[in-house]
C-alpha cells in the first residue's frame, strides 16, 4: 500500500484527528513527570496508549526529544515503535531539509524500513527548493511512506518568504509548493486509481490561505493532496471552519492538535482524545 492508501484507510477507520506528542517541560511537570529523556519517553508512551482505538495518527515533535541528546532519541525510537506496533500512523515532525547526500541521509533516518527512527511519514523543509527533496520523495515512494512539505506556516516571520513570487511562474512560494506536490502525486503510476497522494503539504489552520496565493477552490489535478494542518484547538482554529479554510483541499485535511489535548493531563488525555475525535468528524464538513 502507498502512504496515501494507508492515510485514506485511517480516515475511514479512525477519522481525521492527529494528536501531537510534544513533551514541553511545562506539560511534563503538569503530568508529574521529570523534564528528562525518561519523562519524555513515559509521556509519549502514555499518549500512544490514550490514542489507541481513539485516534489513528500521532505526530511526535522531534525537537522535544532531541533536546535530551542520545537518551532523548532512544526515547523517541521507543515511542515511534510502540505507536506503529499499535497500528497508528506516525508523522515524525522533524522539518529536515538539505541537498544531495545529506538530504538522502535524512530521508533514510526517518523513512527507511528498519531504521531505528522509522516512521510512516516525515515533515520536510523545502527552503533549498522542492527539487532538493527528491531523494526523500523517491525513498518514500519506494518504501510506502509519506512526506509533508512545509508550504504556509503560521509563524509571522515566514509570511514574507512564503508569499514571495517565484519568477518563473508568478506563483507565491507557498502556492508553488502545493502545485509541485500535486504534480508529483499526479505523475505517479496508477495515480488515477488513488484517492490520496503520498506527498502532502503543511498549511496552518490559522491562516487565510488566499493571502498566501493559494486558491482553495481549485481542484488539484490527480489524487487529493494530504494536508497536515496544525493550529486547531489551543491556537484558535475551529474544526467547524475546516471547509471555509481549506475548500477543495478539505478531504485530505489532517486536523492536528497538541496542547489543547495534552493539557487534559495524564488522567484526562484518553477521554479528551475520544471527545475531540468525535467532534472533528461531526463538524469538519
Amino acid at each position: 500500500m502507498t502512504f496515501g492508501d494507508k492515510l485514506g484507510a485511517v480516515f475511514d477507520r479512525s477519522g481525521h484527528l492527529c494528536v501531537g506528542i510534544d513533551p514541553h517541560a511545562w506539560i511534563l511537570d503538569q503530568w508529574g513527570l521529570e523534564d528528562s529523556a525518561e519523562g519524555a519517553r513515559e509521556f509519549g508512551l502514555r499518549v500512544v496508549e490514550a490514542a489507541w482505538n481513539r485516534a489513528g495518527i500521532l505526530k511526535p515533535q522531534v525537537s522535544f526529544f532531541e533536546r535530551h541528546g542520545s537518551a532523548g532519541y532512544a526515547a523517541l525510537e521507543r515511542v515511534i515503535a510502540e505507536a506503529r506496533a499499535a497500528g497508528i500512523l506516525v508523522i515524525a515532525d522533524a522539518k529536515r531539509g538539505d541537498i544531495g547526500s545529506t538530504q538522502q541521509a535524512y530521508g533514510e533516518a526517518w523513512l527507511r524500513p528498519g531504521s531505528p527512527l522509522e516512521s510512516d511519514a516525515v515533515t520536510l523543509s523545502p527552503y533549498l527548493g522542492l527539487g532538493s527533496l527528491q531523494s526523500s520523495l523517491e525513498l518514500a515512494e519506494a518504501a510506502g511512506k509519506g512526506v509533508f512539505v512545509l508550504a504556509a506556516t503560521s509563524n509571522p516571520e515566514a509570511a514574507g518568504l512564503q508569499t514571495a513570487r517565484v519568477a518563473e511562474t508568478e506563483r507565491t512560494v507557498a502556492a508553488s509548493m502545493l502545485a509541485g506536490v500535486a504534480q508529483w502525486n499526479g505523475s505517479r503510476k496508477d495515480q488515477s486509481e488513488r484517492r490520496f497522494g503520498s506527498v502532502g503539504v503543511v498549511l496552518g489552520a490559522t491562516l487565510e490561505l488566499a493571502k498566501f496565493g493559494i486558491n482553495i477552490n481549485e481542484e488539484p489535478v490527480g489524487p487529493a493532496v494530504p494536508v497536515l494542518a496544525p493550529g486547531f484547538g489551543h491556537q484558535g482554529a475551529e474544526v467547524s471552519e475546516t471547509r471555509r479554510l481549506f475548500g477543495a483541499l478539505t478531504p485530505g485535511v489532517i486536523v492536528s492538535e497538541s496542547r489543547g489535548l495534552l493539557s487534559a493531563g495524564r488522567d484526562g488525555i484518553a477521554d479528551a482524545i475520544a471527545r475531540r475525535a468525535e467532534e472533528v468528524e461531526a463538524k469538519r464538513g
